[in-house]
Formats: structure tokens, C-alpha cells, sequence
């Protein structure tokens, strides 16, 4: 089976298994989408206190900037980007001490 047009095996940043991480062990369902490519976001996760479900898009620091594929994509979803896993946990609605 050949890979479909376009597809690309993604890099993860440095700091997303250790994100995935924080949000699963806080208790907060994550689906992995960063495999999909074509600019969507790296992540689906369901707010803790509203239970919207959210897309975060990880980046390693604030020098990385998004692609032009993930820029088109943000255009037409709402989607937040994380840095770290204290802002991957706010995002979510946990306050970290």
C-alpha cells in the first residue's frame, strides 16, 4: 500500500509526548492528529470544564513559526498553540501551581 498524494512523515517537537502526556494524566481525552498533515493541528483534546473539544498545535518555543499549511488551516479552525505543558494545561482549563 503506497502513501496517498502529499503525505509526509511529520516531525513532533521536542516537547509534545511530555504535553500528551500532562493532558492524560490531568484526566483530559487527547486524540493524536499529528500524523494527518495538511496543516491540521497536532492535537484534539476536550476542555475540562466545558467539554468543547479543542485543537491545540504544539510548537518547540516562540522562534518556531507555523507553516504555510498550518497558517490556511488556522483560518478555518480555531486552533491554539502550546509551547509548554503548563500552557497546554491552561488551555484546558487546569491551573498549574
Amino acid at each position: 500500500m503506497s502513501p496517498r498524494r502529499g503525505y509526509r512523515f511529520s516531525r513532533r517537537d521536542t516537547n509534545h509526548n511530555p504535553i500528551v502526556a500532562a493532558l492524560e494524566a490531568a484526566g483530559v481525552a487527547v486524540r493524536d492528529l499529528s500524523h494527518v498533515g495538511d496543516g491540521v493541528s497536532d492535537l484534539l483534546v476536550q476542555h475540562r470544564k466545558t467539554r468543547a473539544l479543542m485543537l491545540l498545535e504544539i510548537k518547540r518555543d516562540d522562534k518556531a513559526k507555523l507553516t504555510e499549511a498550518q497558517e490556511k488551516f488556522r483560518k478555518e479552525w480555531p486552533v491554539t498553540i502550546v509551547r509548554s505543558v503548563a500552557e497546554a494545561l491552561a488551555a484546558v482549563g487546569i491551573e498549574v501551581a
